[in-house]
């Protein structure tokens, strides 16, 4: 289970939601009638600019402040321990193909990787034989 698509990050044009609130990712945006989750201020937490005010930044400070929220740090930390999981997993299955005495032995990541190395290369020699 991959899920990089959540964390990566991409350099593209601002779309049409993000151009009218600036907080797109975040779910602050306004709707039609310009009224957010929280009335007419766009369901800004409390001590964030208006959206008056981030229309004369640049893309690169609004995505800034953007990031600097408590709901973005939260959604990110979120995705960011899902990838973790699962990487970790991914490792942990790796580990169970992987002979070694004692078969329990713990073993980093790295030795993970280079005892994976070895072993498919032993396989392809035995084939080879």
């Amino acid at each position: 289970m991959m899920l990089n698509s959540d964390t990566m990050e991409l350099d593209l044009p601002p779309t049409h939601s993000e151009t009218e609130s600036g907080f797109s990712d975040c779910g602050g945006g306004a709707g039609p009638d310009g009224a957010g989750p929280g009335g007419p201020g766009g369901g800004l937490e409390p001590g964030e600019p208006g959206r008056k005010d981030l229309q004369h930044l640049s893309r690169e400070e609004r995505r800034r402040r953007r990031r600097a929220t408590a709901k973005y740090r939260t959604a990110h930390a979120t995705r960011e321990r899902i990838r973790v999981e699962a990487f970790n997993l991914a490792f942990a299955e790796l580990r169970k193909l992987l002979p070694t005495l004692p078969p329990d032995k713990k073993l980093s990541k790295i030795e993970i990787l280079r005892l994976a190395i070895c072993y498919i290369s032993y396989l392809n020699h035995v084939l080879d034989v």
